[in-house]
């Protein structure tokens, strides 16, 4: 995993830590961009994107060539700056 950025995290249940704001890990089927936000905030993006799969906070792609580059490039912008409004 290579990530960008940290911020620090605070549960009600008293558990805390540091992590990264976005970041990426190449796999052997698909590359995992980790999109901190969530996907709630970015539908609209998301429907633009081309062939995706998601997890909890990981899009999943096979391939740069089936998405959107300008759209992806604005999702994880947008997801950073969601993030650091937030914890900064």
């Amino acid at each position: 995993m290579v990530g960008f950025d940290s911020y620090h995290y605070r549960y009600a249940s008293g558990r805390e830590g540091d992590f990264f704001i976005t970041g990426f890990a190449p796999r052997a089927t698909n590359i995992s961009i980790y999109i901190m936000s969530g996907f709630e905030p970015h539908q609209e993006l998301l429907a633009r994107l081309g062939k995706y799969k998601l997890g909890k906070s990981c899009l999943y792609i096979k391939s740069l060539a089936e998405v959107d580059r300008e759209i992806l490039r604005t999702l994880v912008e947008e997801s950073v700056n969601i993030k650091r409004a937030r914890y900064h």
